[in-house]
């Protein structure tokens, strides 16, 4: 079996964490271009722990422009197995106050401005999207949060937006009439481009706000989001160690196929595709088109 390596991808916060041990930052290189920062290396009890902050140190990117291609890439190549996302949101939902987390199994992609995906001419591969997040890796995470008392939600659609700027009060209230749980930038294509890298992925989204939909709060402000995200910063972390002092050290098969999703995905044959697209291909499809990182 494969030995376990837990991969965060989340806010620069999460990684002041008390539990850490041999700790060290290391730039990973990507063919697609630059990540959005170096990767903390670091042990939870023994079990490898990668950390990437997703807008960077000191949060200077925004979602349009974080190069998830390069993140994913790069945190495949630092032998990541399992990928948490963990995400500041709003909420859809009258019941999902800001505070309480969201173990989201399902995403509505309204992104329009991002590459979507490591294959396309010269090497033309559909992955399946039906179940986009891993069962095992929810439970095990369900689990965590439940022994630290975290008020969490399992199950929900997140609803992913292109930003910066937030929702119109129609387009809030369009995305509840579709029965979405919460909304984010962030998520997409961050859990196509996992899934292609035969990464396990499952999301943590961190409730910060009612979105601009409810009468008797204020519209979102960045002062609020940031007030909120401060207070679940504690949570998170505990969370985290929960999770990783949990985690089995070798890699059982995912229920979904998550592990081996590129199995079925490849349509172009061996002699039709591009020899550089195949090469920059290495670490996120190596497994199945005989070259490795």
């Amino acid at each position: 079996m494969t030995r376990s390596v837990l991969g965060i991808v989340g806010g620069s916060g999460l990684y002041d964490m008390p539990a850490l041990e041999n700790k060290r930052w290391q730039a990973i290189a990507s063919p697609w271009g630059a990540p959005s920062d170096d990767i903390l290396f670091a042990e939870i009890d023994g079990l490898p722990v990668r950390f990437l902050p997703r807008h960077g140190r000191g949060h200077t990117l925004p979602p349009s422009a974080i190069n998830y291609r390069a993140n994913i890439d790069a945190l495949k190549r630092a032998g990541v197995t399992d990928l948490l996302s963990v995400s500041a949101c709003g909420s859809l939902k009258e019941e999902l106050a800001p505070g309480h987390f969201v173990l989201a199994d399902q995403f509505i992609d309204r992104t329009f401005a991002r590459e979507k995906s490591f294959f396309g001419p010269g090497c033309v591969a559909h992955v399946a999207m039906a179940d986009p997040v891993s069962p095992a890796l929810v439970d095990l995470v369900e689990t965590a949060a439940r022994e630290e008392r975290i008020e969490i939600t399992r199950g929900g659609t997140y609803l992913v937006m292109e930003g910066p700027q937030f929702s119109t009060r129609a387009e809030s209230n369009l995305y509840r009439s579709w029965g979405c749980a919460v909304i984010g930038m962030t998520n997409m294509p961050e859990a196509k481009l996992a899934r292609e890298a035969e990464l396990c992925y499952a999301t943590v989204a961190m409730v910060t706000d009612y979105d601009c939909w409810h009468h008797e709060h204020t519209d979102v402000d960045v002062a609020e989001i940031i007030r909120v995200l401060s207070e679940n910063v504690d949570k998170a972390h505990r969370l985290i160690e929960r999770l990783a002092r949990a985690f089995p050290r070798q890699h059982p098969p995912c229920p979904v196929g998550s592990d081996r999703a590129l199995d079925v995905a490849i349509i172009t044959p061996p002699q039709a595709r591009d020899p550089a697209l195949v090469a920059k291909l290495d670490a996120v499809a190596g497994r199945v088109l005989g070259r490795t990182t």
